[in-house]
């Protein structure tokens, strides 16, 4: 148990590390880790990939609130454009949640797979929606929550990877879009993690220390180490060549997709 515990610290201090870097969600790096730890764990194929989507969630309710607070600190935050997106979210996490459960475990590795390869693309060339021609309605929001809401719990992200692009198209300064994403993490997290408790409790192959889906080891260690390495991670952003360490993890988002792609196909 010991040696498990620090190699999720590790986790969580890389995950950490790259959030601050990169101004991503953690949950791009912490899922995939997961993935291959549970595998050399000896877990069941059946639920291993569900734990990992389902850790990295519950990971994220704690990692966002310091998050949300620093943004809010600066009035970053758009709480009119946050409260519609937050309703959309809450039911799409709950439908994403049950959609990955609905998936074998190998087709939902598939699904993260391509979803890593194409943030990867994103993230190597730099792409970015135009700005849309006007602000969005609330109806707009919520429906744009909903699928928000339900991509990120299927893939265990914070939805940083879609929020920010969505609102800067839709006319925000990035500034807003990065701290509006930042408290959209929150209700995606929480609903996401208590959907995964209620949806494995008592599954008969999780092993010891679980909570539904959520791997109890893997979340303690993460949350210890990820947030002081976040702000690490934040400090060096301003001194070393972003754009190069961006490309270098675009490569490793990349062999991690095709790894998952080869290995179920």
């Amino acid at each position: 148990m010991l040696m498990t515990l620090i190699l999720y610290l590790v986790l969580g201090a890389f995950a950490g590390l790259a959030a601050g870097l990169f101004g991503i969600g953690g949950g791009l790096l912490i899922v995939p880790v997961l993935v291959f730890s549970f595998e050399l764990q000896g877990e069941s194929a059946a639920v291993l990939t569900h734990m990992a989507v389902a850790t990295s969630l519950a990971t994220i309710c704690i990692t966002s609130l310091s998050s949300i607070r620093a943004h809010q600190k600066r009035g970053a935050v758009a709480w009119h454009l946050f409260k519609p997106l937050a309703v959309g979210i809450l039911v799409g996490a709950v439908i994403g949640v049950n959609t990955a459960v609905m998936l074998p475990g190998h087709l939902l590795q598939i699904a993260l797979g391509v979803f890593v390869i194409l943030v990867a693309a994103q993230m190597a060339f730099n792409l970015q929606p135009p700005q849309g021609s006007d602000a969005p309605g609330k109806k707009e929001l919520v429906l744009s929550g909903g699928v928000i809401g339900w991509a990120s719990s299927i893939f265990g992200i914070g939805g940083g990877t879609l929020t920010v692009p969505y609102l800067s198209w839709r006319r925000q300064e990035m500034r807003v879009a990065v701290a509006t994403s930042a408290a959209c993490g929150l209700p995606i997290a929480l609903m996401g993690s208590v959907t995964n408790i209620w949806v494995g409790w008592d599954h008969p192959e999780l092993p010891a220390w679980s909570l539904g889906y959520v791997y109890l080891p893997a979340f303690a260690g993460i949350i210890i180490s990820s947030t002081p390495f976040a702000r690490l991670g934040a400090r060096l952003a301003h001194s070393l060549p972003q754009a190069v360490l961006k490309k270098c993890f675009a490569v490793f988002l990349l062999l991690v997709g095709l790894r998952f792609l080869l290995s179920n196909l």
